[in-house]
């Protein structure tokens, strides 16, 4: 793999190259496709190649070719993705075209509308050239399914990419595209992000419309991928803003205005930041190799001239997980009975696990039981911030999941870095205070595992994954730059200065 190779272009230097005319979207796109052809069938990343996207290309081709430098101009203030192919989770409808969400019997379901983010992406000018594969009902953070199949990891193919998004992220790694949507309701966007080196924004809740009835669900939100935060930013700002199609859509003229993720500024400005880390976020069984990996971005930033601090989060693993599946008993698991009832039989089998365990969660909590510890979480994460302009945290306690596994009895997390379906004797907890150690620790379900929900349980957020290096087990490791309630600026600057100072290739080898 060479970074020089067209198809290993940034949007962001795509676009460059499009306006010096030393690049046509035409040549763009066929390298992408041409990249998709050759590789997919080792990680099985997309569903479908969308062929109107040569269409799209043709178009944006013959403007670049004739526009002028008043007409360049205007564009990049119109259509700043004009040009560009997107990778779209299958989840996001495309008008005319299949929408299953991964569920077998809906293998001839049509799109009557494109999603409120794709007719954005239109509207700016980029198209989509190929759909991303998904879970069922975007419902586990692993990717399989008997509608697709196994997604794999372009890193390390017997590992999975996670989920929900894995194909968005295993498609950005291998490179298949620039760009990608995403959606996050447990941390279905930063786990693919993190397990596969790419960048991931979960926006604060409100921030980029989503579809109803359950855009009305606190927990979720869709959002941006990308293989940097430059591009992670561009495409974030073509999404967020009111939709008359969602009513908690937030106005968001001017988000990030200003933002140049490549600036000198960027690490300039961490002189006095106050930067928070938390390796634990209570007591996540945390693999001493992500461990390392924070530390070393923290070391950076200090020498920078940040002051990071380390705190600690009065959190249980146990504890955020019976809040955040006490919600999806009551909210989710409902929405999913009534979408799959009589289709039982051809559901994955991860799928019947999470309505089982968010029932029996929810048959144990009231409602207002759920929103009160929600409550109670969000008040300490605010106690744990305050005088810091960012928190760090790993992305995920274990530092992979296996590609083919369901964990529908649990993790077996351990020294060797990836989280194990199949269960052993585990002596003692394993768990000290620098995180798993060689003895291991069984975990009763595999979400628990993952350091993602408590900031969905806190949606306000803004929260950036970024690369933090290399796990022992051969796939990235995952940063969590979490800022405070709808201050997204903090998260892209932070995030942005540990993209310059532990730099990142974003491109699996291959």
């Amino acid at each position: 793999m060479s970074g020089s190779e067209t198809w290993a272009l940034s949007a962001t230097e795509a676009l460059a190259k499009f306006r010096s005319k030393e690049l046509s979207p035409v040549e763009y796109l066929s390298a992408q496709i041409g990249r998709i052809t050759t590789g997919d069938d080792r990680i099985n990343a997309v569903t479908e190649v969308v062929e109107e996207a040569v269409t799209s290309a043709r178009e944006a081709e013959a403007f670049y070719a004739s526009a002028t430098p008043d007409f360049l101009a205007e564009a990049a203030d119109s259509q700043p993705l004009l040009g560009l192919p997107v990778i779209a989770k299958e989840k996001h409808a495309i008008s005319s075209r299949t929408l299953t969400q991964g569920l077998m019997h809906e293998r001839d379901t049509v799109a009557g509308a494109d999603a409120a983010i794709i007719r954005r992406i239109r509207v700016a000018g980029g198209f989509v050239h190929a759909r991303a594969t998904s879970p069922e009902l975007s419902c586990a953070t692993i990717t399989h399914s008997p509608m697709w199949g196994v997604t794999r990891n372009p890193w390390n193919t017997e590992l999975s990419p996670g989920g929900s998004s894995g194909g968005s992220g295993a498609a950005l790694a291998a490179g298949f595209g620039p760009l990608a949507t995403a959606s996050d309701i447990a941390g279905s966007t930063r786990l693919p992000a993190a397990f596969t080196g790419t960048v991931g924004f979960k926006a604060p809740y409100g921030r980029i419309p989503g579809l109803q009835p359950l855009a009305a669900d606190w927990y979720r939100g869709d959002g941006p991928m990308a293989r940097t935060v430059a591009d992670t930013a561009l495409l974030a700002r073509v999404m967020v803003g009111v939709d008359p199609s969602d009513h908690a859509t937030i106005e968001s003229s001017g988000f990030l205005d200003g933002f140049d993720a490549s600036s000198a500024e960027v690490v300039d400005g961490l002189k006095g930041r106050r930067i928070a880390m938390c390796l634990r976020l209570g007591d996540f069984p945390v693999g001493q190799d992500i461990i390392a990996n924070i530390r070393a971005v923290a070391s950076a930033l200090e020498a920078a001239g940040a002051i990071v601090e380390e705190i600690e989060l009065p959190w249980t693993a146990e504890r955020i997980f019976e809040t955040a599946f006490t919600h999806f008993g009551h909210l989710l698991a409902p929405a999913m009975r009534t979408s799959t009832r009589g289709h039982e039989d051809t559901l994955a089998d991860y799928t019947l696990q999470f309505m089982a365990d968010a029932e029996a969660v929810a048959s144990r909590h009231a409602f207002y039981e759920g929103l009160a510890a929600e409550a109670q979480i969000q008040a300490e994460l605010a106690t744990a911030m305050e005088g810091f302009d960012v928190l760090l945290a790993p992305t995920s306690a274990v530092a992979g999941l296996e590609a083919d596994s369901s964990y529908l009895d649990g993790i077996t997390v351990d020294s060797s870095g990836v989280g194990r379906e199949t269960s052993g004797t585990v002596h003692g907890t394993g768990v000290g205070a620098e995180g798993v150690d060689g003895e291991g620790v069984r975990l009763e379900h595999y979400w628990q595992a993952h350091m993602t929900m408590p900031f969905n349980i806190c949606n306000r957020v803004p929260i950036v994954n970024v690369p933090s290096g290399m796990a022992d087990c051969g796939i990235p490791t995952g940063l969590q730059v979490i800022a405070h309630p709808f201050d997204d600026r903090a998260a892209f600057d932070i995030a942005a200065a540990v993209e310059q100072l532990v730099p990142w290739t974003g491109l699996a080898p291959g």
